[in-house]
């Protein structure tokens, strides 16, 4: 309810506007980011910094957290400084992408502590954490998502995927893995229309006139690598990871990923070139270079 403390670990680029709009909805704060930086609106606004994530989990009921990468949310969740090392927490809901196995292996470190993981990955962006605008995909015990939807809520659409950990991990990296496929392919579609003398511009109005059109068209393409700034806001390195884990949970599986590891190779060699904090539109850069065009309009 509106009024009680939340606790919220991980308040950079996607963790701050979450936290904000729980702000806004009425919430108290209790924060920790290991960037102290990441934290000062917040504070400014009225949330209390804590010192670890511990601390954090001893000041609420529910913590959530948005981080980088696995071993950084395993960390924060089981590590000697975590929220398992809290007094109060009962609930961690996980924003960050993960993959299923570091959430089952979560889920399985909290049960002698009586803490439920909440697996809550989400998609779309910056723009759609400030806008509460959000995908989140949510799987955790029935009971415990009628006690959480309240809060999720603000972030966007909610998609409840299953009781077990790692469902929900599973369709956020069902879904990464095609939004960089989408940008792959639509980078080297338009490498080819302008090569071939077509206007970028032009040819991606007709691509989202027609059956071609995807997230990477319709939305990238417009907003970063037509205008030439790259920055639509996510990271070759994230994006890498993500489609990583993607591809390795889905081999070990059993299930075949052929387009899949073509789109993790194309991010390795992004990924080299440009750096891991690069946006990860530059995809576009490697294929302007490979055709030798610019992709401008």
């Amino acid at each position: 309810m509106a009024g009680e403390t939340i606790g919220f670990v991980g308040t950079g680029r996607m963790g701050g506007p979450m936290a904000g709009r729980l702000l806004d909805a009425g919430y108290s704060l209790c924060i920790y980011d290991a960037q102290p930086e990441a934290t000062k609106a917040l504070v400014a606004r009225g949330a209390r910094l804590a010192k670890s994530p511990a601390e954090v989990a001893s000041s609420a009921d529910i913590v959530l957290a948005s981080l980088p990468t696995p071993d950084i949310v395993k960390a924060v969740a089981l590590g000697p400084d975590g929220i398992v090392a809290g007094n109060r927490a009962t609930v961690l809901i996980d924003l960050s992408t993960t993959g299923p196995g570091a959430a089952k292996l979560i889920a399985k470190g909290f049960e002698a502590r009586k803490i439920t993981l909440v697996d809550a990955p989400v998609s779309g962006g910056i723009k759609g954490a400030v806008n509460g605008t959000l995908a989140v995909m949510v799987s955790c015990p029935k009971a415990t998502y009628d006690r959480v939807e309240p809060i999720l809520k603000h972030f966007g659409k909610l998609f409840y995927t299953g009781d077990q950990p790692g469902t929900a991990q599973t369709a956020k990296l069902a879904n990464n893995l095609m939004a960089a496929a989408a940008l792959v392919i639509t980078s080297e579609a338009v490498a080819m229309g302008v090569k071939g003398g077509v206007n970028a511009k032009v040819l991606i109005d007709i691509i989202n006139a027609s059956s071609g059109r995807n997230s990477a068209s319709e939305d990238k393409f417009p907003r970063a690598v037509l205008p030439g700034t790259f920055d639509f806001g996510f990271t070759t390195g994230l994006s890498y990871k993500d489609v990583r884990l993607c591809v390795d949970e889905a081999e070990a599986m059993g299930v075949p990923m052929v387009c899949g590891a073509v789109v993790r190779q194309m991010l390795a060699i992004t990924n080299a070139k440009y750096g891991a904090s690069s946006d990860f539109t530059s995809i576009a850069k490697v294929l302007e270079e490979w055709a030798g065009v610019e992709m401008r309009g």
